[in-house]
């Protein structure tokens, strides 16, 4: 049985491998540069991996963006398709969220499909007071 270890350590995650997992597994962001995620990563609030207990390797990742006092912004939510089925997903968004500092935050996120996962941890459709503007890069 594969175990793994969940943690806030932006410094042990293999940048290679999520660059590896966003260019090529996330339907999102594919127009991005490897320089765009080096800086997304360094400038982000909060940073969470998942690495595989027997091989070291890093097979999951997740970021978010805060003013780290009321708000923050959940991105880049990924689990190596490998790795999948272990309920990884949920454990990368509950380290973010729910046992970080960010424990009280109004947090917010954009998905295509994952909705379930999201919903667990209480998020939900926005209402008549949210608005956004589309980017523009993809």
């Amino acid at each position: 049985m594969t175990t793994y270890t969940v943690a806030a350590d932006r410094d042990r995650v293999d940048r290679d491998a999520v660059w590896r997992l966003l260019s090529t597994e996330a339907y999102w962001g594919r127009w991005r540069e490897r320089e765009h995620l080096e800086r997304q990563i360094d400038a982000s609030w909060r940073v969470v991996g998942v690495w595989d207990d027997a091989t070291g390797a890093t097979v999951g990742f997740a970021r978010a963006i805060s003013d780290g006092i009321d708000f923050a912004y959940l991105a880049d939510v990924i689990v190596d398709p490998a790795h999948r089925g272990h309920g990884l997903g949920r454990r990368i968004v509950s380290t973010m969220i729910d046992d970080g500092p960010g424990a009280s935050f109004r947090w917010t996120l954009f998905t295509a499909d994952a909705h379930g996962l999201y919903r667990g941890y209480g998020f939900v459709e926005p209402d008549h007071m949210a608005m956004v503007r589309p980017s523009r890069n993809g």
